[in-house]
This record gives C-alpha cells, sequence and structure tokens, in this order.
C-alpha cells in the first residue's frame, strides 16, 4: 500500500503543487491584510492539496489510453500497470470527500461553490479531445486557489481577486502551450488539439510571451486595487524577470531546456511572489 501510494504522488508530481499553493496563500494574506489565523492556513492547504491530488488523478484517469500510446507518458502509473484505474479511483474519492469537508469548514459560500473546480478539473483532460483552448480551463482550475482563499477570509467577492485569478489564467494557459509542444507531433497523429497543433511553435511562443506579459499586468491591477507597497510590486518585477528568463530559455534551448523553463522558473514566479506579499505586510 505504501508504494503505490509513493507510485501515485510520484505518477501526478505532486512537488508541481508548488505553482498553485503560494498562490492560494497570497490570495489569503491578501483578503486579510495581514497573517491570517492557524485555521485558515490549515483548512486551505487541506484544500489544495486535496483538490490538486483529484484533479491530477482525474487527469491520470481519464486520459489513461490516451498516455499508453504516448511514447513520453507511456511509463505512468496506469498505462504501464503499476496502478489500476480502481486503485485510483478510490484515491480520487477520498480526495473529493477531503476536499468537500474542508470547503464546508472555510465557509457557506466556499461550500456552495466547491462544485465549480470539479467541474473544470473534468473539462480539462477531455478538451482537447476537441478544442485547442484547454490551456485556459487547466489556468481556470489554478486561479481558483486564489480566489477561494479570498473568500474563505472575505466570505465575498471583489475586484482583486479577480485580477489575481485573471494573470494566473494567463500565466498558467502560457506555460501550459509551451508544455504543449513536446507532443505536438503524437497530438497531430492521434487527432488530439493544442494551441500548438493548430496555430504553430513560432505563434505559439509569441502568443505566450503576450498572455505571460497580460498576467504581470493583471497581477499590478490585484495589487494596486488591493492597495499593496513598493515591496509587493518588486516582487510582480522579479517575477516579469523570471518569465522573461523562462522565454529565453525555450527560444534558445527548445524544449531541451523545458524542465527549468516549465518548473524552475514557474516556481520562482509563483513562490517569489508569495514572498514579496509576506514581505510586503510585515514591512
Amino acid at each position: 500500500m505504501i508504494k503505490k501510494i509513493k507510485v501515485f504522488f510520484l505518477d501526478i508530481k505532486f512537488e508541481h503543487s508548488l505553482f498553485a499553493l503560494p498562490f492560494a496563500f497570497l490570495g489569503l494574506i491578501l483578503a486579510e491584510r495581514g497573517m491570517p489565523s492557524l485555521f485558515l492556513w490549515v483548512w486551505i492547504t487541506v484544500a489544495m492539496v486535496s483538490f490538486r491530488t483529484f484533479a491530477m488523478g482525474l487527469n491520470r484517469f481519464l486520459d489513461a489510453s490516451v498516455d499508453a500510446m504516448n511514447p513520453r507518458t507511456a511509463a505512468r502509473a496506469i498505462p504501464s500497470g503499476q496502478l489500476s484505474k480502481r486503485w485510483v479511483g478510490v484515491i480520487l474519492i477520498a480526495s473529493a470527500l477531503i476536499f468537500e469537508f474542508s470547503a464546508f469548514k472555510l465557509g457557506p459560500l466556499c461550500f456552495l461553490l466547491s462544485p465549480v473546480p470539479f467541474i473544470l478539473a473534468a473539462v480539462y483532460p477531455l478538451m482537447k479531445r476537441f478544442s485547442y483552448l484547454s490551456h485556459f480551463v487547466l489556468g481556470s482550475v489554478l486561479a481558483i486557489a486564489p480566489y477561494g482563499a479570498w473568500i474563505a477570509s472575505r466570505g465575498s467577492l471583489d475586484l482583486a481577486p479577480t485580477f489575481l485569478s485573471l494573470g494566473v489564467i494567463c500565466w498558467v494557459a502560457g506555460f501550459d502551450m509551451v508544455y504543449a509542444l513536446q507532443d505536438v507531433e503524437f497530438d497531430r497523429r492521434t487527432g488530439l488539439h493544442s494551441f500548438p497543433v493548430k496555430f504553430g511553435t513560432a505563434v505559439t511562443l509569441t502568443t505566450t510571451r503576450s498572455l505571460h506579459f497580460l498576467s504581470v499586468i493583471f497581477w499590478i491591477l490585484a495589487g494596486y486595487w488591493n492597495g499593496q507597497g513598493v515591496v509587493f510590486f518588486v516582487g510582480i518585477l522579479c517575477a516579469a524577470i523570471f518569465l522573461g528568463r523562462s522565454h529565453y530559455l525555450i527560444r534558445s534551448y527548445g524544449i531541451a531546456r523545458i524542465n527549468e523553463s516549465f518548473f524552475v522558473m514557474n516556481v520562482f514566479v509563483s513562490v517569489g511572489l508569495l514572498i514579496a506579499t509576506v514581505l510586503d505586510q510585515v514591512i
């Protein structure tokens, strides 16, 4: 059992929680205008981790037949026979129940809206079968993190988390388009849709630069609307530099440096913005 759990978390790349979790905490700190209570820290973390486990597990579950045909993904747990669909299904149910309980603990509005991320998580892996816009669905899934944390704190909607979440949508959609460059030939052969398949590499890279520029603009608007200080905006400047570095790596080395471009630089973006937000509140 322990071995299977380890295989599962390796398969869903649990470490990629570093993309979304900092933005959840960022949304929470902006909403609280200071350090949140331990209660909010704990239950938002539980909600984020359980939902990401569900979403990535569902992705692997629904895409098992496609992954089996792709040489890049054939070694994943379900196609390679390391885990059964039934076993993964049990994990999905457990993760969904934990997420629902955490949403309930975080307040009535969080609980009322809790079906929305489940719907988006189910749409994302299926959408690439008929549309090249799946990257924006993935962005919407991750954008729930800061807005959900804001709702947990304030119990209401506002423009600041809206701008923050729009920035996340553009940021995630952009780097997911870059990630999709790895599978262009496979996607064409199997009839799957992605932005690179539809428009080609050159247009994709130009579009991702535009999307990441927009993400920086939206984050600036979020900070301005919420009355953040200078340190917050310095953090956004650093995030823009990291995004520029990721584009430089792809432009100079292609997908050979995609791990550094996709994972390392984007972790710097999310964690760096969180650190800047904390320092902004402290100072």
